[in-house]
């Protein structure tokens, strides 16, 4: 059995209490097993970042360039054989798998380059002889506790701009999916990255997240997950006064007009809600279709998710690999039983036996809900999504707000004037047009408004808000 070990210092670090990581698609298939740390291994790994902190903060942009680049490029060149290693731990077909390595490439390689250009200002004084200078420093140690749902994207585009900034790192990945967080553990040794910036410590939420958040010598913390951790963190990060960064849940909306077209909107839902097996903060999970097209709407959409194919997500032919594990399966399960008591009715939604143990399920579709009922309240996030019916726009924009939430949301029609009204009008921090609610771009801001994002965005030239310190510096040259 291969064993894997935390990445401190520059070295590999044993802790025993190895654990296995197991295929969710063939619970015997035993991928690997991950030394699992404790808080004193946090302890070694702030020493270690400690130690590294100024001289990489004093580190030429270009330095800070030639280390992500080269991440970035080995991630691309081995895509066939990391993605196959994504596929097997989380479940993602092999086709998203391989997506999600190359799009951990791209976001090395964007911040590779923001090493480069981080600026500054120059401002005249209001007083004479006076020149005020305004640039960005690091922030210092950052703490980045990441998911499983998508185990080489996230901590890809947490750790890339906090190294590009000048920040030394310490992140845990989630105890489900280590092993993406291991290859990028092995191309930070291949790349000479310096001993200290780059730590990893594989344990418990709460133990080692618990410690990382705690730990007063580290400046900041990035976590994505759960709304209930999140509010916890910041709750800490306050009274500790760290700086703190959130991405949370959503239940997020898609608004389909009498004015759309059927099959762009039918293919743009069955994407944003199914495809990933329904496990990512932006699914689809409502449905908010105007009554004009509402039956022909269903119709249509029933037959494409129960022409998906659930399967093995190495076989090509594959459209929807299993749930992450029991516990989520069965919290799926329980939802569906609800839905069954709260809708009109359920298409699909059984648990499924295949060739290999593994947690299969069938996607569900919840026909003839209102926005009052739990199954469109609660963040079920799984291979899930209502039908809502309305009568207009303003309807949907209402159904559309009325939520906890504010990730993102999106609009099927092909009127500009609706277009650009459900635009202004909407709660979300990401609004899709005629395209599906998941996916997004890696150069540009990703975050949400209310229960989904707390804290400055992620990716793009935005994540230097978090990631760095602004001083304003005062110079008299009379």
């Amino acid at each position: 059995m291969t064993k894997h070990t935390s990445y401190i210092g520059g070295k590999w670090v044993d802790f025993g209490n190895y654990k296995p990581n197991l295929n969710p698609a063939n619970t015997d298939d035993i991928i690997a097993e991950f030394s699992y740390g404790d808080s004193n291994a946090v302890d070694q790994a702030v020493l270690a970042a400690q130690k590294a902190q100024n001289g990489w903060a004093n580190a030429t942009p270009q330095v800070r360039h030639d280390l992500l680049e080269a991440i970035g490029v080995k991630l691309a060149d081995r895509v066939e054989e990391y993605g196959t290693m994504l596929a097997r731990e989380e479940g993602k077909t092999i086709a998203e798998a391989k997506g999600e390595t190359m799009r951990a490439s791209q976001v090395f390689k964007f911040f590779a380059g923001e090493a480069l250009r981080l600026d500054g200002e120059l401002q005249s004084s209001v007083r004479p002889n006076v020149d005020v200078e305004i640039t960005r420093e690091p922030v210092g140690i950052v703490g980045l506790i990441t998911p499983w749902n998508f185990p080489i994207a996230i901590p890809a585009w947490k750790i890339a701009p906090a190294l590009a900034f000048g920040n030394c790192v310490i992140i845990k990945p989630a105890g489900l999916t280590p092993g993406c967080a291991h290859i990028i553990a092995k191309l930070m040794d291949e790349c000479g990255c310096p001993p200290g910036v780059f730590n990893l410590v594989f344990g418990g939420g709460s133990t080692v997240g618990d410690a990382i958040v705690k730990h007063p010598a580290i400046e900041a913390i990035s976590f994505t997950g759960s709304v209930a951790t999140g509010n916890n963190i910041a709750e800490i990060c306050g009274q500790l006064r760290k700086k703190v960064q959130l991405e949370m849940g959503g239940k997020n909306p898609m608004v389909v007009m009498d004015d759309a077209d059927l099959k762009l909107a039918v293919d743009a839902c069955l994407n944003g809600a199914f495809f990933s097996t329904g496990q990512r903060c932006t699914a689809s999970s409502r449905l908010i279709v105007q009554e004009g097209i509402h039956d022909k709407f269903v119709e249509e959409l029933t037959k494409a998710v129960t022409a998906l194919k659930v399967g093995d997500p190495l076989d090509s032919s594959t459209q929807i690999g299993p749930v992450i594990d029991e516990a989520q399966l069965q919290s799926n399960l329980n939802y569906i039983e609800l839905a069954k008591k709260e809708a009109g009715s359920v298409i699909g939604g059984e648990r499924l036996e295949l060739s290999t143990p593994g947690y299969f399920q069938a996607p569900a579709l919840f026909v003839g809900t209102t926005n009052d009922m739990r199954i469109n309240r609660e963040e079920i996030f799984g291979p899930c999504a209502s039908i809502i019916k309305v009568k207009d726009l303003e309807e949907a924009i209402d159904v559309s707000n009325d939520t906890e939430f504010g990730l993102s949301a999106g609009i099927c029609t092909a009127s500009l004037k609706s277009a650009r009204e459900f635009k202004r009008r909407s709660q979300a921090g990401m609004v899709m047009v005629n395209l599906p609610t998941a996916g997004v771009d890696y150069h540009v801001p990703f975050g949400g408004r209310k229960g989904s994002s707390f804290g400055p965005r992620e990716q793009g030239r935005y994540a230097a808000e978090f990631y760095t310190i602004v001083k304003t510096a005062y110079v008299f040259a009379g």
